[in-house]
């Protein structure tokens, strides 16, 4: 990745992130904490890809830098869900939201070709397109692409079953 290419992953963090949040447009309040059984509600849903409560994804992001091939153990289904997220409103979730992607696109902008290409391992991505030793270029763009864009889809699959 060049230099541009992280101004071009910061642009596509923020394009996602928009994406995702236009999933939950016009979702009411009273229809965000419902989940079809066996699923997310939406809130549980924006909670997840905010990450742990407190600390949000940047601790992993920024171990890239801190370490030399750090190990991150994730647990790719923890919808985060605590007892503080779930007395918040969509609207305050959607919030944090912003505050966490403008980060996460404010650190990606800023990356060197060098920083981008640092490595980490990821045990559950060995399997995976990526492998488990992503670089934090590719890791950013997985989240970005991949894992708000799934979630884009499965909030619309969670309005439609609910009939929102």
């Amino acid at each position: 990745m060049s230099f541009s290419e992280s101004v071009q992953l910061a642009q596509l963090v923020r394009s996602q992130a928009e994406s995702f949040k236009d999933a939950c447009s016009g979702l009411q309040e009273a229809d965000a904490g419902k989940a079809p059984q066996g699923r997310w509600s939406a809130k549980q849903i924006v909670s997840h890809v905010l990450g742990p409560e407190g600390v949000g994804n940047m601790p992993v992001l920024q171990g890239f830098l801190d370490q030399d091939t750090p190990r991150f153990d994730l647990v790719p289904e923890d919808p985060f869900f605590t007892e503080k997220r779930a007395g918040m409103t969509l609207a305050e979730l959607l919030r944090e939201f912003d505050q966490e992607y403008g980060r996460i696109a404010d650190f990606a902008a800023g990356l060197t070709v060098a920083q981008l290409a640092r490595k980490a391992q990821i045990p559950m991505l060995k399997e995976s397109p990526l492998g488990e030793y992503p670089t934090l270029g590719q890791w950013i763009g997985a989240l970005a692409d991949w894992h708000l864009g799934f979630h884009a889809d499965h909030l619309k699959e969670i309005r439609k079953a609910l009939g929102v």
